[in-house]
């Protein structure tokens, strides 16, 4: 089985993003449901996969980062409101059986991701 893993980039500061609060929803037709919430360890990453095993399973997902508490966390000076925030990658997984690795690459201004494995 795969599994479903995520890790957070700042790279404004060149480093992981170490306690940044990740949420992670699957979007159904009648709406979302969260499935867990976790926060980045000192490599940015959470300590256990999002999903394996018999959670993992094709569907429609959402992860979602509070980037802008992390940011004002790290001392930046950030405008109110601030210009990134809350934010939500919404991806899909097709194949259960490969893994997904979906990172956030953030600074205060942009952010990116792509499909790892």
């Amino acid at each position: 089985m795969g599994k479903l893993s995520t890790h957070v980039l700042d790279t404004s500061a060149g480093k992981p993003g170490a306690g940044v609060k990740v949420a992670l929803f699957a979007v159904r037709p009648e709406g979302k449901v969260l499935l867990k919430m976790d926060i980045t360890n000192a490599d940015g990453r959470c300590a256990a996969p999002l999903l394996e095993g018999d959670s993992m399973k094709a569907g429609q997902y959402e992860l979602v980062f509070n980037a802008g508490d992390y940011f004002a966390g790290q001392g930046v000076d950030l405008p109110s409101p601030r210009f990134i925030d809350l934010v939500t990658l919404a991806f899909g997984i097709a194949d259960p059986a490969q893994n997904y690795h979906v990172p956030l690459v953030v600074t205060p201004w942009s952010y990116s991701t792509y499909r790892g494995s």
